[in-house]
């Protein structure tokens, strides 16, 4: 893998023992939200999905409602019903996560949770996670932030609905402190408007925040930004998942399948294959190389003693004889033999 970054601090964190830089394979997450419905079982089947798909991490969301908002916050359209009522009904809790996480384990996938407050945080704490989500919306709430970095723990940011001057405020609290950071370009609509992505933001930001490491978490219903912000340099994808997309919720209108999130996952390897800086002949080429290219061939009998000009010969496969860009050295020189129409020349027949 060798996808060129303007890179200058060469910033790297550790997510359990997966290091995640730009020299790295791309850390896929398989962002779980509230898709279960409250339902650990369901929360389960997610995570041995996820694992199946070859996503790096499971992603869940710890809520402690009364700790994060008012129970009357105004409602967005991707909620039928007040956030506070929802959360309250279907939130996991943590004793939740404690069996969810030890799962995890077991079957050999890395468990992220996102605390929605700083109460989350520190009962997450006691679950000894790898690294902490952070939400776009408590990307501006650096009291919070601060007090999560005491943590220890690598922080992980989304910057939707958020401005540049806001990032880098958020960026400057943190970035040096003794925890690393990454920064994931996100755009919070559910859907978003493919207009409003802007996915060239995500090589501005590689340079503007050369200490964190860059990602994207995306919120389109498909695969195509998440593979183009790969290419533009991303080192985490992170993308909502769903077992069966007529599952009502917040965050159905966003999330992908866990077939979708296989194909996700391989389509990323193979970029990452295939982003290497080097052109050379490939050892898989030269077979092709030797029928494909072409050669000085005689496109009318050429008898012994005769000027060759430019209308007796022309370039025709295979590449075997002499190759058709040395035909200025051909044209003007005296037939040695008959050469018979639709014959490769070789040095030897000239003179």
């Amino acid at each position: 893998m060798d996808i060129t970054i303007m890179n200058y601090q060469h910033p790297s964190l550790t997510i359990d023992s997966k290091r995640v830089s730009y020299s790295d394979p791309c850390f896929v997450i398989a962002e779980a939200c509230d898709n279960h419905m409250g339902d650990i079982h369901v929360a389960m089947d997610m995570i041995r999905l996820a694992k199946l798909a070859g996503a790096d991490a499971i992603k869940f969301q710890h809520h402690i409602p009364d700790e994060e908002m008012l129970p009357d916050v105004p409602m967005s359209t991707n909620f039928d019903e007040p956030l506070y009522d929802f959360l309250k009904k279907n939130a996991l809790s943590f004793e939740d996560h404690a069996k969810l996480k030890a799962y995890s384990d077991q079957i050999g996938i890395i468990y992220l949770c996102t605390p929605f407050s700083l109460a989350a945080a520190i009962e997450l704490s006691k679950l000894d996670l790898p690294a902490y989500k952070i939400g776009s919306g408590e990307m501006t709430d650096i009291p919070s932030l601060v007090r999560i970095a005491e943590l220890g723990k690598p922080l992980i940011i989304s910057t939707g609905m958020s401005t540049f001057d806001e990032i880098e405020r958020t960026y400057r609290s943190l970035s040096n402190r003794s925890i690393p950071i990454s920064l994931l370009n996100c755009v919070s609509e559910y859907p978003p408007l493919y207009s409003d992505i802007n996915l060239n933001v995500i090589p501005k930001m590689i340079e503007k925040f050369s200490k964190s490491v860059i990602g994207h978490s995306d919120h389109t219903p498909d695969l195509y930004t998440s593979f183009a912000a790969v290419t533009l340099g991303a080192r985490i994808i992170e993308k909502h998942v769903i077992i069966d997309k007529r599952t009502p919720g917040p965050d159905q209108s966003v999330s992908i399948d866990f077939q979708e999130l296989a194909s996700l996952v391989s389509g990323i390897r193979k970029i990452e294959a295939a982003s290497g800086s080097v052109k050379k002949v490939h050892k898989k080429e030269e077979e092709i190389r030797r029928w494909a290219f072409r050669s000085i061939v005689s496109v009318v009998d050429i008898n012994d003693g005769d000027l060759i000009n430019d209308s007796m010969i022309w370039s025709k496969r295979p590449g075997t004889g002499i190759p058709s860009y040395l035909m200025d050295q051909v044209v003007g020189k005296t037939a040695k033999r008959k050469i018979p129409k639709n014959t490769l020349i070789a040095f030897t027949d000239i003179e």
